[in-house]
């Protein structure tokens, strides 16, 4: 789980680590490429689900002098799990799920931040989706302080369906907002719960906002427009593991 990301490139080697089953974070492919190896790379990502990213040209001659024939892939450094094995995992320890998912939140140093906080308040998995996100790296890691590969973390292609999964497994889905119904001090999070944080300019999506179970709001005194999203999710799981700590 140490491995240093490095970028594999070229059509044949991202091709034969595909078949070797190497762990990749995710295949960035020139926009306009075709072949059979492309096609071939694009069918077994799918079935590993990993991303894939269609860019142009000069992004990948940015991220390798090498001759990189319109494919380059990324080493992962995470090892993804499985969503509903993390959960069973999580209550076989007898654990109450204490759960992280983020949506629209591109900055790594921001998901490698709220790793960092997760870790420390106890929380069990971090659920990302597989699009939109930038590539878990050792900028990631380093804001993470290695938490990253401490953590569970998991990757789905909906974050509704793996809402969907949450709550047939007895697991709150908590949004706060500005203007929540209760702060989060007066808000049960001794119960299995998944924070959900968005981005910081859009917040949560409209319709994920609405599969949402619980809204709660961290008020704020300075009157100053809001936390950056990485020190509000530290605030919410503190909260959280306080309550737990208590009960």
């Amino acid at each position: 789980m140490g491995n240093k990301s490095t970028n594999i490139v070229g059509r044949q080697p991202v091709l034969e680590a595909l078949m070797e089953g190497i762990r990749l974070e995710r295949i960035y492919l020139q926009k306009n490429a075709i072949g059979e190896a492309i096609d071939r790379i694009r069918q077994l990502a799918r079935d590993q689900a990993i991303p894939v990213n269609l860019v142009p040209h000069e992004k990948l001659s940015a991220m390798t002098r090498i001759q990189h024939q319109g494919v380059v892939a990324i080493n992962s450094i995470i090892e993804y799990v499985e969503l509903q094995d993390a959960i069973d995992w999580v209550n076989q320890q007898g654990q109450v799920p204490l759960f992280v998912m983020l949506d629209g939140i591109t900055d790594v140093r921001n998901i490698g931040a709220i790793a960092r906080s997760a870790k420390c308040c106890g929380s069990q998995m971090i659920i990302l989706p597989d699009k939109g996100v930038g590539a878990l790296n050792e900028e990631a890691m380093k804001s993470s302080a290695g938490a990253l590969q401490k953590i569970m973390i998991t990757r789905v292609n909906s974050l509704l369906k793996a809402i969907d999964t949450l709550r047939m497994n007895g697991i709150e889905i908590v949004v706060t907002e500005m203007q929540g119904k209760d702060p989060i001090y007066a808000t049960d999070l001794t119960q299995p719960i998944c924070l959900v944080m968005g981005s910081e300019d859009k917040g949560v999506q409209p319709y994920i906002a609405k599969a949402a179970t619980m809204r709660c709001s961290i008020p704020m005194p300075g009157g100053f427009e809001s936390f950056n999203v990485s020190v509000a999710s530290g605030i919410f799981l503190y909260e959280a593991t306080r309550q737990r700590m208590q009960h």
